[in-house]
């Protein structure tokens, strides 16, 4: 606790929170980090209503790989059936932590966890890029892939609109073929169904707080000691 000058505790530069502050205003963005990342559009098809317009975002923690491997495969997937696309506009992210990637690091090569810092009026070059993304595209789905290295299973989170569990179920439903669904009632420290929970954490990556209609978002996390392909896929 820090004392103030007439000798009493400071409550306020002794706090957690204070040091926070302090350690964000000490904070510079890295002239490192390349700017703007790489993101892959894949071609639209025209279907019988509006496009519906896809963000699928990889790599925000650099120890979670798959998420940027999927990425890829997904891009050589919409190259050779690009039919199945039709209706959607599909736009991908593989590495949105470019110096954690190559660190293996969850943290950014300026020792935050990226994916705590949007919409907070972060410094950070990676985080400032895809807010300007996220705000300039206006997905209708946003699909963040993550990994857990403390789950034996697939679960994930949902918010945003309210049918984003009716996203997430499908989705965890094909995923099985592969690897297990996590059917645990506590998951990352929240209330969980069927492998599916309804909270999440501040900062994370998602549409921007003022986009209506909101939209429909999930956080996908693969069990992280998997081998590397079933994760992928």
């Amino acid at each position: 606790m820090i004392m103030s000058e007439s000798g009493e505790e400071d409550f306020l530069t002794g706090s957690p929170a204070w040091w926070a502050l302090k350690r964000r205003a000490s904070t510079r963005p890295d002239p490192l980090v390349p700017a703007p990342l790489e993101w892959i559009r894949c071609a639209p098809v025209p279907g019988s209503g509006d496009l519906l317009k896809v963000g699928v975002f990889g790599g925000i923690h650099g120890d979670e790989p798959s998420g940027t491997a999927a990425c890829l495969e997904l891009q050589h997937w919409a190259d050779q059936f690009p039919q199945e696309l039709a209706g959607y506009e599909l736009h991908l992210y593989p590495e949105c932590n470019p110096s954690g990637l190559a660190a293996a690091s969850r943290h950014s090569r300026a020792g935050l966890d990226l994916n705590r810092e949007f919409w907070s009026g972060s410094n950070q070059p990676e985080v400032r890029w895809l807010e300007g993304q996220l705000r300039a595209q206006r997905y209708d789905v946003i699909i963040a892939l993550h990994e857990d290295d403390t789950s034996d299973g697939l679960y994930g989170f949902v918010s945003g609109a309210m049918p984003s569990e009716y996203l997430l179920e499908p989705a965890l439903a094909a995923a099985s073929r592969f690897l297990p669904r996590n059917m645990n009632d506590w998951i990352d420290g929240f209330a969980a169904e069927a492998g599916i929970i309804r909270e999440g954490y501040r900062g994370i990556l998602s549409a921007p707080p003022e986009q209506r209609p909101r939209a429909l978002e999930i956080v996908f996390e693969t069990p992280g000691l998997a081998p590397s392909a079933l994760r992928t896929q």
